[in-house]
């Protein structure tokens, strides 16, 4: 009896190698086209490329006609595109919170530029040592109404490398507005 069950079993298996596991190949694609589609070929992009690799894998092995390995390999395809999936919201997340809070530094920041300009503008520091501070600013708005605008549209990513170091650049032209102001002052009390 147990040598039957062992002979179906082993038939079983041999007929269910005998041809590719499309099924499989078919539901790992699926499963890589939407973690593409989730983005984590951006978020998530180690998982993912593990993905790809094992869905090469299996085709290489059904070229080779080892429908074994192709199930094998499939299988894992799948396994590791969810995983990808799964990082890529999570990425997603993390990168579009890292960017609003970016953002909101460097708006603030800007708020405190224009404030600066104008305090030294009051205190008649001579309009070409306000020049730089001047650029700063409009740059600093240009970018971040683009970085604004990426984030409207999602792309996180795009909206996180455009406002990067952005806070530090304005604080560090505020720190230089400050000085002049003090000189500018030390030089009226004398």
């Amino acid at each position: 009896m147990r040598r039957l069950a062992a002979a179906i079993g082993t038939l079983v298996f041999l007929t269910a190698c005998s041809e590719p596991p499309q099924k499989e190949i078919d539901r790992a694609q699926g499963a890589i086209d939407a973690a593409r589609a989730a983005g984590a070929d951006q978020y998530a992009p180690d998982p993912f490329a593990a993905a790809t690799i094992a869905m090469q894998q299996t085709h290489e092995a059904v070229d080779q006609r080892d429908y074994r390995l192709a199930l094998s390999r499939a299988v894992d395809a799948n396994e590791r595109a969810l995983e990808a999936a799964r990082q890529a919201a999570d990425g997603k997340v993390r990168v579009r919170g890292d960017a609003e809070a970016t953002i909101g530094r460097a708006l603030t920041a800007e708020r405190q530029l224009n404030e600066q300009i104008k305090v030294a503008e009051s205190a008649r520091v001579p309009a070409k040592d306000l020049e730089p501070a001047r650029r700063v600013y409009a740059t600093a708005q240009r970018t971040l109404q683009e970085a604004r605008a990426a984030m409207a549209a999602g792309n996180y990513l795009v909206a996180s490398k455009q406002v990067e170091g952005l806070p530090e650049n304005i604080a560090a032209q505020t720190r230089e507005i400050n000085q002049l102001v003090d000189k500018r002052g030390k030089a009226r009390r004398r």
